[in-house]
């Protein structure tokens, strides 16, 4: 018997830092998503998507799979979030080895939105993505980028999802 989805996606089991656990508690499911990347020439490109979450390691982390429309499952990319007690903090890393992307973030609640922060592969790019206007039918994604380490933010990509009614 094949025990590893137990053992891996589990959804939380304790009421011990539920708040803090429950972050992330409104993106779990499927999502379909609209999404735009904005170009620093001001051209705009724009696609489709599905984005699926779903817990994992006893309700102290969140797994995701983001992919484009008609994507063959190589292009694929992860998120693995954990929460960290000692820190009061979410460590997730941003994953998509097919497009080399690998990315290392910090997040946290700021206000309504949840904000993760962090640096990709390039040293001198920091990265800002946010979840805002989270319901539980629909959400933005913003992607920023940062070249002056934080002290100014340029939107790159926004996604908008709306819950899947077959998930």
């Amino acid at each position: 018997m094949n025990r590893i989805p137990d053992l891996i996606f589990t959804a939380p089991s304790s009421a011990e830092h539920r708040e803090e656990l429950d972050l992330y508690a409104p993106l779990i499911g499927s999502w379909d998503i609209e999404s735009i990347w904005y170009s620093q020439d001001g051209t705009r490109r724009q696609g489709r998507g599905e984005w699926h979450f779903a817990w994992i390691l006893g309700g102290y982390g969140v797994q995701d799979v983001l992919f484009a429309c008609d994507a063959p499952s190589h292009h694929y990319g992860t998120s693995v979030r954990c929460y960290d007690i000692t820190q009061d903090l979410w460590h997730i890393t941003w994953m998509q080895p097919y497009g080399g992307e690998f990315v290392h973030l910090t997040g946290h609640r700021i206000g309504e939105r949840i904000v993760q922060e962090g640096a990709g592969t390039d040293p001198r790019r920091r990265e800002r993505w946010s979840f805002a206007d989270v319901t539980s039918n629909s959400f933005t994604w913003l992607g920023e980028v940062s070249f002056d380490d934080g002290l100014t933010w340029s939107l790159e990509q926004e996604m908008h999802g709306t819950r899947r009614v077959d998930a």
